[in-house]
């Protein structure tokens, strides 16, 4: 029992000086990774993604990706600029590509490799509707949502470490049923939330970066919508990853007024 006590206050001790808060929402997130080993693994990921992928001939497109992409990182790096945050700006050297593959996808890695997939430029009908996906994307990146899931998953297997340590001398029995009790709680109780939770902050966060970029943020619902249509999932959302669609158009709605009114105006130096 002391054993377990101590680890548990270690693992205390850790988690409250592990904290940060991201930007624009002001939540507070656990961050056990640091920014230098995730940007090297993303860096190893990205490039060796780019080294099978093919490049879009569509010199329109690409045109559009990059255009679009340049403005909402100008537009992220003004924002960081003017709340003091100018120092993360060095975690970012942007890249933008356009590569060919029908699939509805696109994504942004941390430290700011954009790749677009053929069938995202297909679906957009404007610059608008690819910039809030774009923003959704870059979105992740300047939230660290990859530093703060990998540091749920740490989290998790220290807790369950505490736990095995609790339950020493208890039956066989007992331990394997409250090991898978606690994998079932560790999954859908925090971690598939907590990435429901890392789109609906994304949503809230690219819409921002789309209007400091001059980019209309109306067309965010019926973007999404349409997205949801074209999607075959059947999953309930309560073992998803993504929030459904009533609830992802209902929260964008819910602050697509208060965003206008602060950032319209915001001025991209």
């Amino acid at each position: 029992m002391k054993k377990s006590l101590f680890l548990l206050a270690a693992v205390v001790a850790m988690l409250l000086n592990s904290c940060s808060s991201v930007p624009i929402t002001g939540r507070n997130q656990l961050m056990l990774v640091n920014d230098s080993e995730v940007l090297a693994s993303s860096l190893a990921s990205y490039k060796s993604f780019m080294s099978t992928a093919k490049i879009s001939g569509n010199t329109t497109q690409s045109a559009q990706v990059t255009r679009v992409g340049k403005k909402i990182a100008a537009a992220t790096e003004a924002y960081l600029r003017a709340n003091g945050l100018q120092n993360e700006i060095a975690n970012f050297a942007w890249e933008f590509n356009l590569v060919k593959n029908n699939e509805l996808n696109a994504f942004c890695m941390p430290g700011g490799k954009i790749v677009v997939y053929e069938g995202m430029t297909n679906f957009v009908k404007s610059d608008d509707e690819l910039a809030v996906i774009l923003g959704h994307e870059v979105a992740h990146a300047v939230a660290k949502h990859s530093n703060e899931r990998m540091s749920q998953q740490l989290a998790a297997q220290y807790g369950g470490q505490i736990l095995g340590s609790i339950l020493q001398g208890t039956s066989a029995q007992t331990q394997n049923l409250a090991a898978q009790v606690y994998g079932l709680g560790a999954n859908y109780a925090v971690m598939l939330p907590f990435s429901r939770k890392h789109e609906t902050e994304a949503d809230e966060m690219g819409l921002v970066l789309m209007t400091i970029a001059g980019y209309n943020p109306d067309v965010a619902v019926n973007l999404w919508t349409r997205m949801g249509q074209s999607s075959t999932s059947t999953t309930p959302e309560f073992m998803s990853t993504h929030p459904s669609d009533a609830t992802r158009a209902a929260n964008i709605k819910s602050k697509l007024a208060g965003i206008k009114q602060k950032y319209a105006n915001y001025k991209v130096q």
